[in-house]
């Protein structure tokens, strides 16, 4: 019972972590054009007011920190889509954009373009990510990745499995720029020297049933649906660190890529990640399907629960812990948030009101399943018991016999049957024995079964255990982010209404109904006591 007090007091500790996390949630400002979509950015390039995006009208420029904006690039072609803009780490005023029809540079803040990067096909012309290193120029499109050594009026094509894999992402250090990261179809690739060798380090499929993926978006093309990596980020702090994010979630890499663990999911409302980003200050935020999650405490929190601008295509930040989203429906900037210690004083009891003691549904999970401790108890009394009762055994059998005699003497005048042969009756033989065997008063074998049942009992209580607190609480966490949409957000409304739906209906799965039953007496009897 201890047991479970504790894992009580450590959960509502956690929970009260949310309710201040969720307390001090910033607040959303549209600094771009109005329901333009935004496909990329870039955040101080050049100076702390200067902020490009990008989208399908070209690249626009605000040098005001986004109060007014002016198209400074526009693509002609099928595809206009500006997928990357990148400042040159060595020339702040040197920009690049990767675009849906080849790569642009400019050597004035945008004030001059030229393409210096054209495809052969369609799928060489769509270019997703590019890298300024310098000694060479690094280009991820469609159909492979392409390196320039003389900065742009040449390139080749890179062998081996990137000479055709869709490149999504690409990353390097400053410090170390001979190491560089690329992220594509085929998996995570690193070279340490220059792009002289490449090495695989990163790789997660999915099935061959598609069980592993999440749901398909119809506008993906066909080679993105079955690619499980989507982006790649690299920790400024700490230079053996490293993230990917992928269909299943977000996995970190604390060596430089020699092994890979995910990161809990917890939070996340859907594990398909297409973005990650690491700041300065060593925040943890991801773009999944469902929005903006910054990584805290071992679980994901939602910061877009306030952004109202439909699908978030990209995530940047300043100097000043600013975070930006590039949306569907413009471009958006939230202010660093203050965590406040007395933010969230006495919210916590308002979310838990008519609802169990987490203790409660916990004891319920337990008899539902029936892996109480006093089960193992009871079975090793009763094993303990067992040596001093006795066997028992009784023995039924039939005797038969060949005996045969004459049947005579009858002195009846006519009495048929006499001086005839017959055979003998048979007989019906038992016995019954009682038999003790002390030994097993010093040891038996069912306790050894004991044990291993035990173990189990205590391993499948503990997974019981381990669900109920995460889904309780995840419960809680979704009621408070309800509190906190406007009427307008109807959408992310509805989508979380479901999730507390689907949470209630996992307690009362994992209770046998108890949840719901307990929640409704509880309500039943405030209403009762209201009504007085």
């Amino acid at each position: 019972m201890k047991k479970y007090v504790v894992q009580g007091l450590a959960i509502l500790l956690i929970a009260l972590f949310t309710s201040l996390v969720l307390a001090s949630e910033a607040e959303w400002e549209n600094i771009g054009k109005e329901n333009m979509h935004i496909e990329s950015m870039l955040v101080e390039a050049g100076g702390p007011r200067m902020v490009y995006f990008g989208s399908r009208d070209g690249v626009f420029k605000s040098e005001d920190a986004g109060k007014n904006w002016r198209s400074v690039l526009s693509v002609r072609g099928q595809n206009r889509n500006i997928n990357f803009i990148l400042a040159d780490p060595q020339n702040k005023n040197s920009l690049f954009a990767a675009t849906g029809a080849g790569l642009y540079s400019s050597a004035n803040q945008g004030k001059n373009w030229k393409r210096i990067f054209q495809g052969k096909n369609v799928s060489e012309d769509e270019c997703a990510s590019v890298l300024a290193l310098p000694k060479a120029i690094y280009l991820g499109t469609k159909a492979g990745l392409f390196v320039s050594l003389d900065k742009g009026r040449s390139w080749h094509k890179e062998s081996g499995q990137l000479s055709d894999s869709r490149i999504f992402s690409i990353a390097s250090r400053p410090q170390e720029p001979e190491i560089i990261y690329v992220a594509c179809l085929d998996g995570v690739f690193k070279t340490a020297d220059s792009g002289k060798n490449w090495e695989r380090i990163f790789v997660v499929k999915p099935g061959e049933d598609g069980g592993d993926r999440e749901e398909e978006n119809e506008d993906q093309d066909e080679e993105e649906k079955l690619s499980i990596i989507r982006y790649l980020a690299l920790d400024p702090n700490n230079s053996d660190c490293l993230y990917s994010a992928t269909t299943k979630g977000v996995y970190q890499s604390r060596d430089r890529g020699k092994s890979w663990v995910m990161l809990s999911d917890y939070g996340l409302l859907s594990r398909e990640v297409k973005f990650i980003l690491v700041t300065f200050d060593a925040r943890i935020l991801c773009v999944a399907k469902s929005g903006i999650f910054e990584f805290k405490y071992d679980r994901w929190y939602e910061l877009s629960l306030r952004l109202t601008a439909g699908e978030v295509n990209f995530l940047s930040y300043d100097n000043q812990a600013n975070i930006y989203a590039g949306c569907d429906k413009g471009l958006f900037k939230a202010k660093a948030s203050v965590f406040n210690p007395d933010a969230g004083a006495g919210t916590l009891e308002l979310y838990l009101k008519n609802e169990p003691k987490i203790s409660a549904v916990q004891q319920a999970a337990i008899k539902y399943a029936e892996v109480e401790p006093e089960k193992i108890i009871r079975w090793r009394k009763q094993a303990a018991k067992k040596a001093w009762l006795p066997k028992l055994s009784a023995d039924l059998g039939r005797n038969t016999t060949d005996l045969w005699h004459w049947e005579t003497g009858s002195s009846a005048i006519g009495q048929s049957g006499d001086d005839l042969l017959r055979r003998g009756k048979d007989s019906l033989d038992w016995d019954v024995s009682v038999s003790w065997d002390f030994s097993e008063l010093v040891w038996s074998d069912n306790q050894t079964s004991i044990d291993v049942r035990s173990r189990l009992t205590a391993q499948l209580r503990d997974d019981i255990l381990d669900d109920v607190n995460k889904t309780y609480f995840e419960r809680i966490r979704v009621k408070m982010e309800l509190d906190n949409f406007s009427i307008e957000d109807r959408k992310k409304r509805l989508e979380k209404e479901l999730r507390l739906e689907e949470l209630t209906a996992s307690l009362d799965a994992l209770t046998g109904g108890y949840f719901s039953r307990e929640s409704a007496k509880m309500k039943s009897v405030e209403n009762q006591y209201a009504k007085r």
